[in-house]
């Protein structure tokens, strides 16, 4: 998406949602499986999506975008590097009408970009590099990052910052030539774990090709969501949706500590429009419908 059409999209959501809030409108209840009467709010301005680990069953790529567009998602995010057909998702992409908005990165756990080892560091970067150009291939705008894993002390929150950030700006003019985005994954990497954190390790990068894939529900286990989101504002370019609580853990979305109508709400202040993707546990047509579902109501799609 082009950065100032991305911005008016923005304005003209706050503007919009300013005034339903102006006119009373309440937010519905979750009631799983029920359909509200009126028009979501943020249908046509949130768009859902799945990660294609999720996609349960041995169906053909175009039989899994076939599935999840029947379901009601939007668009596809895909791995990288990855092993996926070019070709094979293009026809299936344009088959559906389901873009690949973005992928994840496959290996940056376990090939870090703030490991101790300069050579894992230069792996690193190639693999992010080689994610890029998949990205671009699949027709994605943007490429999901976990900069870095605290460790230890070779690998401390100072080490993860620095090394990380080093690698990263090495990578921004393949990003800017391809046009897609590095986001940031906030995780339990003992990294960034709060929101001002994060806030001034994207402002440090300082580049419109590096901004933040906010995850809703890891952040729950050290603060409120909504706190992080008016923090980040409009740092946060994609959302990654799941739910977290103290007494059950990673949970079906909605049975957490999440604040939904919270969330919702600061969402609305920052203008947030754009791709929203679940990060569950996944399985067949069933599992899937009901994440859909789950989706539309806590977000009101």
């Amino acid at each position: 998406m082009d950065l100032q059409q991305g911005g008016l999209q923005r304005r003209e959501f706050l503007l919009a949602t300013a005034g339903a809030v102006a006119a009373g409108m309440v937010a519905p209840s979750l009631s799983w499986g029920k359909e509200s009467t009126t028009m979501p709010a943020n249908r046509g301005r949130i768009f859902k999506s799945v990660k294609w680990g999720m996609i349960g069953g041995q169906g053909s790529v175009l039989e899994k975008f076939e599935l999840c567009k029947e379901l009601g998602y939007d668009g596809m995010e895909l791995t990288a590097p990855s092993l996926h057909n070019v070709d094979e998702i293009l026809a299936a992409s344009a088959a559906t009408g389901m873009p690949v908005h973005g992928t994840v990165g496959q290996k940056h756990w376990s090939v870090r970009l703030s490991s101790p080892d300069a050579s894992v560091r230069d792996e690193a970067r190639q693999d992010l590099l080689t994610g890029l150009a998949d990205t671009k291939a699949y027709g994605g705008d943007t490429i999901l990052l976990v900069p870095g894993k605290v460790s230890g002390e070779d690998e401390t929150h100072d080490d993860v910052w620095n090394r990380s950030i080093e690698q990263i700006r090495l990578v921004l003019p393949t990003a800017a030539k391809l046009g897609v985005r590095v986001l940031i994954e906030n995780v339990w990497n003992g990294f960034c774990e709060t929101p001002e954190q994060l806030r001034d390790y994207l402002d440090e990068i300082n580049s419109p090709w590096v901004g933040a894939y906010f995850d809703i529900g890891n952040v729950r286990k050290f603060s409120p969501s909504e706190n992080w989101i008016r923090v980040l504002g409009e740092r946060i370019v994609k959302l990654d949706v799941k739910d977290w609580g103290k007494s059950n853990g990673f949970c079906k979305i909605g049975d957490g500590d999440v604040n939904w109508p919270a969330v919702r709400e600061a969402l609305a202040e920052i203008g947030f429009t754009g791709w929203c993707t679940a990060e569950v546990g996944g399985g067949g047509r069933e599992r899937l419908a009901e994440i859909a579902t789950r989706m539309n109501q806590v977000l009101e799609l």
